[in-house]
């Protein structure tokens, strides 16, 4: 007769047993993918790092070979910074003067006001031009004394048009007994007898004397320069005597001209 068998002889394992393979197999796979996924975040955060590395050195690289950062120091961009905010500032108040005269033009009585002013400065330059108001300001005294040859019209003539080429804003001419007459854009110079003047149709004779109004150190310039007025004078045997005046009268008036034939154009 057969023995018969020892229990548990023939057979499986118990369930115990094969759990803790299991587990065991288990843990051993979650470790390696625990690994694979920790080489895996290395990998990616070493990536970054160096294209972070990489980035700075080309930064720096173009900073330190630019021309313009390089030669523009701190304190060159503060001055050029300070230069703008000053000409915007001053741009801001030039507009804001324009916009101030526009609005007061613009506004009722300020703005008539203003256009009566306007138009009484212009109306007091066209007069002064025109010979019609008398005029007082810085000038000169310009006297001219006869030598062997009288002082012809054209001497007067060239100086005349020599001081309103410099700068002249009204002139007239004394005579030797006091005779005054307003010298303007129509004004004609002939030569009298014995020496005298015609002036605009009035004899004057000499000394001769233009009292003007304008820069002097520009008009006496202009007088003697080499050719010039004083020089030709000089030439004929005579002087020119030139004096400066912070306030010269210039009291003559001209008759003023009534047009015939002219009118505005408006």
């Amino acid at each position: 007769m057969a023995p018969e068998a020892e229990p548990g002889e023939g057979r499986p394992e118990s369930p115990e047993v094969e759990s803790e393979s299991a587990s065991e197999g288990s843990a051993g796979g979650s470790a390696a993918a625990a690994g694979r996924r920790f080489t895996s975040a290395g990998v990616m955060i070493a990536l970054l790092l160096g294209l972070l590395g990489f980035t700075l050195v080309v930064q720096l690289r173009t900073t330190s070979t630019d021309p313009t950062a390089a030669a523009t120091r701190q304190e060159d961009l503060v001055r050029i910074f300070s230069d703008l905010d000053s000409r915007e500032k001053r741009l801001r108040q030039d507009i804001e003067s324009l916009e101030e005269s526009q609005r007061q033009l613009r506004s009722g009585e300020q703005g008539r006001q203003a256009a009566l002013e306007e138009a009484t400065r212009r109306a007091d330059e066209l007069g002064i031009l025109a010979g019609i108001l008398p005029a007082r300001g810085p000038g000169l005294e310009v006297r001219f004394e006869a030598g062997a040859k009288p002082i012809s019209a054209y001497r007067i003539l060239d100086a005349v048009q020599e001081l309103r080429g410099a700068g002249a804003e009204a002139m007239q001419i004394s005579a030797g007994d006091r005779a005054t007459v307003r010298i303007i854009a129509s004004t004609y110079f002939l030569d009298g007898a014995d020496g005298s003047l015609v002036v605009d149709g009035r004899r004057l004779t000499g000394p001769f004397t233009i009292t003007v109004i304008g820069d002097p150190t520009t008009m006496e310039t202009a007088l003697r320069i080499p050719g010039g007025v004083a020089a030709s004078v000089a030439g004929d045997g005579g002087t020119v005597i030139v004096e400066e005046r912070e306030v010269a009268e210039v009291s003559a008036l001209h008759a003023p001209v009534k047009l015939e034939h002219a009118r505005p154009v408006s």
